[in-house]
Formats: structure tokens, C-alpha cells, sequence
């Protein structure tokens, strides 16, 4: 198995990364933790990672400009390999352009249900407002402190003789056990045919008067009333594929690009020399080639009159 390869950022006891480190031992777990870096060379997480065979690096921030220790970290990671980071109790705010740098591959646990408390002192302000539940969450990092995509939560529930402190360790288990389920989920995602065919559907229905059917047991887009101009095959005749079928000018195109990227590109049983199938189950899917594909599909098969008011309407 192929797996991701996860640096895990620190500034502490680590207990969330000894979390995550302990279930990519599961020979099923889709990732491996290749690194954890802290900005605490005291941090406890430290000697734990060490103890279990993990690469470790640690440089405290004091005294070095925010910008500068990220390219640090970042010279780091990039090092060690990783396709993702996560952080698991990093008490450093990121500047911009190291979480530019990985955006859409770089994951945070929160003690709250956000959008609820971002920040800091979460369960004693769940507590103060007199909240039911407290809980956890994962989510994307951006630019916007604790701001990103939700990608999962646990509720926990508050009983009434409890403090911050007591809140909050319920809170750490249920971390534990939510951040390695979400992580796995999130790394693996873009071989999950479920997840591929949203991603199509998505760009697909973008398309002027596109709808969407099913056609031979495989999700199909076409113009209302008019051809098809995209294909999702999962698995079509057990070929084990995820795949994208669109429309080209014909076999010298096809051929071509098949050449360029046999991995990639294949003629699609049943379909002729008018279609390529495009794999989006390699792990490393092109989204905006995919939607510049899905858009020239469609104007392939597009009535004249309709690809005319598109193209009047775009030079206005």
C-alpha cells in the first residue's frame, strides 16, 4: 500500500500525535508519520517519537522572525518527505505563506465544536455559556485562525459538577480517538470513488444546461435533451479503474496521449476512438485539468447556438 507521508508539528506532551503515530502501526492505516518537528526542543511528544523509530526535529522559535522559522519547518518537512502535516497541540501561529504552502494537505485539532470558541480557554468559555456539549474538531488550516472546512467532530457531553479541567480530559480522549479516523480518511480520499465522482459532479454540473444520469451503471453527464459529453467509470467490467471519459477529436489524439502518460490515459473499452479515459485513482488528479477537460468535452458536443450565446455572453 501507498501510503501518506504525515509530519506531525508539536509544542508539547504530544498525546495527540502519540495517537496518531500509534494507529499508522495498523498495517491497514493509510498513512506513515515520517516526521515530528516542534518548536520546544523540551517538548515531552519528542522522546516518545524518538522512543518508536520517528524522525525528529526541534528548534525553539524564540528570537527568530515568524516568517524565518516557518522556511525552517518547512525545509524540514519537505526533507522528511511529507505529502501532509498535521498539528497536534502547535501553539504557533503559521504565517501565511507557509500555509499557502500547504494548503488543502495540512490538518489541525481543535478543542470545540467550531465554529464554536476558536482560540484558546475553549472549555471553560463552553462552560461560562452554559453549553450541553463541548467536543473536538478537525480541520483544514487557513490563513484564518481556526477558521478552516470542518472535516469531522465528537461531541462530549458536559455534566454539571464539571470544570475546565475535568472537561477537558474527556475532550483529549475523544481527540485521540477522532483525529487518526479523520486523518486516515482525509489522506485516502482521493482514491475513494465516492469522493472521485463528487469531484466530477461538481465540475461537471458547471456546464451550461448539463444534468446528470446514470448510463450503463456509470454516473454521466450530458447537455438537457442532448449528447453526453462526460463519463464516470468505477470499476467498469472489473477493470478496477476510477476514470473519467471524455470526448477528443479522434485516434491520433487518443494515441497521442496515451504515449504521453500510459499510467494515465487509456482507450476506453466500448467507447472507440472518440473518447479517452482519464484515471482520477493515482493519487495526484489535476483538478483544474480535469475541469479544462470536462469544458472542452462539452463543447465538443454543444449545439452551435448554445456554444454561440457562450462565447457572445463571455465578451461582455
Amino acid at each position: 500500500m501507498n501510503r501518506a507521508k504525515v509530519a506531525v508539528l508539536i509544542s508539547g506532551s504530544g498525546t495527540n500525535m502519540g495517537a496518531l503515530l500509534y494507529a499508522a502501526k495498523q498495517p491497514d492505516c493509510p498513512y506513515e508519520i515520517v516526521l515530528v518537528a516542534s518548536n520546544n526542543p523540551d517538548a515531552e511528544g519528542l522522546s516518545l517519537a524518538q522512543g518508536e523509530g520517528i524522525a525528529t526535529f526541534a528548534q525553539s522559535h524564540k528570537g527568530v522572525d515568524r516568517a524565518a522559522f516557518d522556511a525552517i519547518m518547512q525545509q524540514q518537512i519537505e526533507k522528511a518527505g511529507a505529502t501532509h502535516v498535521a498539528l497536534a497541540g502547535y501553539m504557533r501561529i503559521l504565517s501565511d505563506a507557509f500555509v499557502e504552502q500547504w494548503d488543502g494537505r495540512m490538518l489541525n485539532i481543535h478543542p470545540s465544536l467550531l465554529p464554536k470558541y476558536t482560540g484558546l480557554h475553549t472549555h471553560q468559555r463552553a462552560l461560562d455559556a452554559g453549553d450541553k456539549v463541548a467536543g473536538c474538531s478537525v480541520h483544514l488550516v487557513t490563513p484564518e485562525l481556526d477558521a478552516g472546512p470542518v472535516l469531522g467532530q465528537t461531541e462530549v457531553a458536559i455534566r454539571p459538577d464539571d470544570t475546565a479541567e475535568t472537561l477537558g480530559a474527556r475532550v483529549k480522549l475523544a481527540e485521540h480517538q477522532l483525529y487518526p479516523r479523520v486523518l486516515s480518511a482525509y489522506v485516502s480520499r482521493d482514491k475513494n470513488p465516492e469522493w472521485l465522482v463528487a469531484q466530477v459532479r461538481e465540475r461537471a454540473m458547471t456546464q451550461p444546461e448539463a444534468d446528470e444520469i446514470s448510463s450503463h451503471g456509470m454516473p454521466c453527464f450530458g447537455i438537457i435533451g442532448g449528447k453526453k459529453f462526460a463519463y464516470v467509470s468505477v470499476d467498469h467490467h472489473g477493470d478496477g479503474k476510477t476514470a473519467i471519459l471524455v470526448k477528443i477529436s479522434g485516434a491520433e489524439e487518443q494515441a497521442m496521449l496515451i504515449d504521453s502518460d500510459p499510467d494515465r490515459y487509456y482507450r476506453p473499452a466500448y467507447f472507440g476512438d472518440g473518447w479517452i479515459g482519464i484515471r482520477l485513482d493515482l493519487g495526484d488528479t489535476d483538478w483544474d485539468h480535469i475541469a479544462d477537460w470536462l469544458a472542452k468535452s462539452w463543447r465538443a458536443v454543444a449545439p452551435k447556438k448554445l456554444t454561440k450565446l457562450i462565447d457572445v455572453a463571455g465578451e461582455f
